[in-house]
């Protein structure tokens, strides 16, 4: 049978999602625990690559496992967190078609970006400060110049492995987060490049502090280089939220 794990971590300490050859991972620590579980290597596939120190509430994977019905699935979820450290932690875990795949079936995927223009000492460790006053209207004026169907060469990392660089944005704001002082960036897409939230990020805090126009977002699109976009945010604030698939993979 296969599920889908919809997996929470905490990225500090980890050199991202995908397993590294020297390095500990979020995909081999829950590997190695279905590991103990099964008493054989068990493969896992997600949604998306994270890089290292990059956050998510919620990052789907599939598996094919040898288990079936709602108090199997219970137990192994109870029994899968009580072997994974803190920082990681199994959310729920839900029966999907056989062929069902959470890369590529993937509809959309949503990302938050947090930043505090003052160092907060209770959220420090998942939210930027930017040490001065920025201009959220000016922001989001450029980020609305990121919605539909563009290339974002500019804000991807070179030589990255993806077909092409077109990516359709849905949804890109800023907006005050529940947390006093600290404000929220949302950013929805059918899929994203590697590094283009946090060199989005990084480019829109330029326009924030004064430094860019909002309009400069139309050239930088349009030039498709990464050297005219601003140098990328840090990853510690950055969290896949969300991850959307039609209904039909699912059963119920």
């Amino acid at each position: 049978m296969r599920y889908f794990l919809y997996i929470a971590f905490n990225g500090a300490a980890y050199a991202g999602w995908q397993r590294q050859p020297n390095a500990p991972s979020i995909q081999q620590t829950v590997e190695e625990a279905l590991e103990v579980l099964f008493k054989k290597e068990v493969p896992i596939l997600g949604a998306g690559r994270t890089d290292a120190g990059v956050n998510a509430y919620e990052l789907p994977a599939h598996v094919d496992l040898p288990i079936e019905g709602a108090e199997k699935i219970h137990l192994l979820r109870r029994s899968l967190n009580g072997i994974l450290p803190r920082d990681i932690y199994i959310r729920d875990i839900k029966q999907v078609t056989d062929s069902a795949h959470a890369r590529f079936d993937a509809t959309e995927r949503t990302y938050y970006y947090f930043v505090a223009q003052e160092k907060d000492p209770f959220v420090g460790p998942f939210v930027l400060p930017t040490f001065q006053k920025v201009d959220f209207e000016a922001m989001n004026r450029a980020a609305a110049l990121l919605l539909g169907t563009q290339d974002f060469t500019s804000f991807t990392k070179l030589h990255n492995d993806a077909n092409h660089n077109r990516c359709t944005v849905l949804n890109a704001c800023w907006q005050e987060a529940s947390w006093p002082g600290v404000w929220l960036f949302s950013i929805t897409a059918n899929r994203f490049l590697r590094n283009m939230v946090r060199a989005i990020v990084g480019t829109l805090l330029e326009v924030g502090k004064g430094k860019m126009e909002p309009e400069v977002i139309n050239d930088i699109l349009q030039q498709k280089d990464r050297c005219v976009a601003a140098a990328s945010a840090k990853p510690y604030p950055l969290f896949l939220q969300k991850v959307t698939y039609p209904k039909e993979i699912f059963i119920h």
